[in-house]
């Protein structure tokens, strides 16, 4: 009989401020950190309540509550591994077969694959496994029908929804990296399922690399919206799960400023963090990936 256990894997956050150049500069994986660029990072962290005491940070705090919840609706082991902070997939990989797991379901917490995202992750949790075990890689769940329903009842009543992820260089498009159209195949369901008729879509979060990144920009996108005579809008960023820094500075307070300056209406929905109905999807997933294993 198999012993299967789930990686569940995050971006990962800082858990002090002090932390926070070595955060960047795994990031960066080697290229030079401006110091600007640092600072900024370092003032958004400390806006969001991040200091130098002891103990995780509210952010990484999120991931771990989702995990012990996961972990009880699926009744399974589950650990938790970070892209760039600790604890690092390599490191959950590792304490799971010292444990005796003897099959890996890998699952990231961001429901749409792209080549600059989710095979990431893949990659590092294939490199940890190094073939010991057999494993299963979740790549996608965007379309889940329990997390469209999810975000849909949170967009119910909406006179206007913008849909929002986070963006990549722009080069993605070339190889024909499917990240743009599952994002808008989630935006039109959940739409579709709120009864939501005015709705658009606009990336946040885009690093200043010197690329071009896919468009448009929510806050040139909110400029759009109030020259167009759109009073108010929703936004639901459907390519996020949890209130991370992408949520609580990007929208929260660039693109809240932006709206107030418009004259705008701005809102966005609750992010699912450990809801329990979001729980109940990645527990189903889970259980139908461990069905997998077990054939």
């Amino acid at each position: 009989m198999t012993r299967p256990a789930v990686i569940l894997m995050a971006y990962g956050s800082p858990d002090r401020l002090a932390d926070v150049p070595a955060y960047y500069a795994d990031i960066r994986g080697g290229r030079p950190v401006r110091p600007e660029l640092l600072e900024d990072l370092i003032a958004r962290y400390r806006a969001l309540g991040i200091d130098d005491s002891d103990g995780p940070s509210p952010l990484n705090a999120i991931t771990e509550e989702t995990r012990a919840a996961l972990e009880e609706a699926a009744d399974i082991r589950v650990l938790t591994g970070m892209r760039h902070w600790d604890p690092r997939i390599a490191g959950a990989v590792d304490t799971a077969l010292e444990l005796g797991h003897d099959a890996l379901v890998g699952l990231v917490l961001a429901p749409h694959w792209s080549s600059l995202s989710i095979a990431k992750y893949e990659r590092l949790f294939d490199d940890a496994v190094a073939g010991r075990v057999g494993t299963r890689f979740v790549r996608s769940w965007g379309t889940e029908p329990g997390f469209v329903s999810l975000l849909a009842d949170r967009c119910r009543g909406a006179s206007h929804v913008v849909f929002t992820a986070h963006s990549l260089p722009a080069r993605i498009l070339e190889s024909g990296d499917p990240y743009r159209e599952s994002l808008l195949e989630t935006s039109r369901l959940v739409a579709e399922g709120a009864g939501v008729v005015d709705w658009s879509f606009a990336f946040q979060s885009e690093s200043a690399t010197g690329e071009p990144w896919l468009g448009p920009d929510i806050l040139d996108h909110l400029d759009a919206l109030g020259a167009a005579g759109v009073t108010e809008v929703l936004v639901c960023p459907v390519g996020f799960v949890s209130d991370h820094l992408e949520i609580r500075w990007d929208l929260d307070v660039e693109a809240a400023d932006r709206a107030r300056q418009l004259g705008l209406g701005f809102a966005r929905i609750e992010m699912p963090n450990a809801d329990p109905a979001l729980i109940d999807v990645l527990a189903g997933i889970v259980r139908r990936e461990l069905a997998a294993v077990a054939a």
